[in-house]
């Protein structure tokens, strides 16, 4: 087979795959508000999130990041977009359940984290918003599920919502648009190496 054989087949080829993609794309019309739930018991769905934060912010949107659990040690997300007047940040968790102990503190925490992540979903001047370990306190009953579930449902129609952490319930991943679920292959922290900056904090 001669070279210019090859790559004639190559280019049939990646035409035949530019068709069905701009296919695909011609189909998808609709311009609007999507949820996005990041979930699993891999690394990176706060990750994910943040970078979504990044994206929407360099499009000049108003972004808000409501925290749940987390709020017991700095992390360089919290470090770094705090400098942003268009970023609400809130870290409104104890920490993790097993470090409070005391799970009547842990509720009035994630309830008061669950009210300021609800207004921020009721006011249209947020293009997105962050609510990150929601999860963990849904699967903790810390909120009401259904109270979530018609707040996202209710939210602006161009309004993004994402929302991470462990166990999503099904109900959730039912009305989502997007759902990823992170599975780990290998772990450092398994190895015995503490959580570092820049990677888990």
């Amino acid at each position: 087979m001669t070279d210019d054989s090859a790559q004639e087949r190559h280019r049939r080829r990646m035409q035949r795959q530019k068709e069905l993609v701009d296919a695909r794309i011609a189909r998808a019309d609709q311009d609007c508000g999507v949820l996005v739930v990041n979930t699993g018991n891999g690394k990176g769905k706060s990750s994910s999130a943040f970078g979504m934060v990044a994206r929407a912010m360099g499009h000049g949107m108003k972004v808000a990041v409501v925290q749940f659990i987390k709020g017991s040690f700095a992390t360089g997300e919290e470090a770094f977009f705090r400098r942003f007047p268009e970023l609400e940040y809130h870290v409104m968790g104890e920490g993790f359940t097993w470090e409070t102990q005391d799970a009547e503190a842990d509720r009035r925490a994630a309830m008061a984290a669950w009210d300021k992540a609800a207004a921020f979903l009721a006011d249209p001047a947020f293009g997105m918003v962050v609510m990150d370990e929601l999860n963990i306190a849904l699967k903790l009953r810390l909120v009401p599920l259904d109270v979530v579930l018609d707040a996202l449902q209710n939210r602006p129609i161009h309004q993004h919502a994402v929302v991470t952490g462990r166990a999503a319930p099904a109900e959730l991943i039912e009305i989502a648009d997007t759902v990823t679920e992170m599975r780990p292959l290998k772990h450092a922290f398994d190895a015995g190496i503490m959580a570092q900056k820049g990677v888990e904090l």
